[in-house]
């Protein structure tokens, strides 16, 4: 067997379950990591799906489970930064009440959100069904989208970087990022 199929799939499950989780790791880059050797025909597309949707799946109900029995004791402690954690809950209890399911859904694609939706879910009380629902939709097709978008776009990425270097997708990634940056501010007003 390959390294990537014996380092692939494990590696792809823990970075993706604890992302999920709440921990700040690169879930989603070992995702689109896995969709390009899936494409290089290292790993198969569909475990890739499999693996990064199920432990998207667990890893969010873990995060829930964690915010839903210490989290609201977490937020409320007095201490450093009580006040900004007090606003966590003012300004994430309506929300999550309003827009739970969307936020749960949608979170899957948003990087803060991915990380802390589960744990805010569990915070501010969200039903558990609800979440489960949600949760399992974004997870499944988040997993396939950038799965499947990665398997695509694999070779056309390795092509780019064989043909241009990875100095020149550098200088072209830090052009549309100040470009970005440049429109908010234009927008955003003085």
């Amino acid at each position: 067997m390959s390294l990537a199929n014996d380092v692939g799939y494990p590696a792809l499950f823990g970075l993706v379950m604890a992302e999920s989780g709440g921990v700040p790791v690169p879930g989603e880059t070992a995702l689109i990591a896995a969709g390009v050797l899936a494409g290089q025909g290292q790993l198969d597309l569909a475990l890739v799906i499999v693996v990064a949707a199920s432990a998207a799946i667990i890893g969010d109900n873990l995060g829930y489970l964690i915010g839903r029995r210490g989290g609201r004791r977490l937020l409320e402690r007095p201490g450093r930064f009580a006040t900004q954690r007090q606003r966590v809950l003012e300004v994430g209890e309506p929300f999550f009440e309003r827009h739970g399911p969307k936020a749960v859904f949608f979170g899957r694609w948003i990087l803060g959100l991915r990380v802390w939706a589960s744990w805010l879910a569990g915070i501010t009380r969200m039903r558990w069904r609800s979440f489960l629902a949600f949760n399992a939709l974004g997870g499944i097709s988040w997993a396939a989208t950038v799965g499947v978008l990665a398997y695509v776009a694999g070779d056309a990425v390795g092509a780019i970087i064989r043909d241009v270097g990875v100095g020149a997708l550098v200088v072209v990634a830090i052009v549309l990022a100040v470009g970005l940056f440049l429109r908010h501010r234009r927008h955003a007003g003085p």
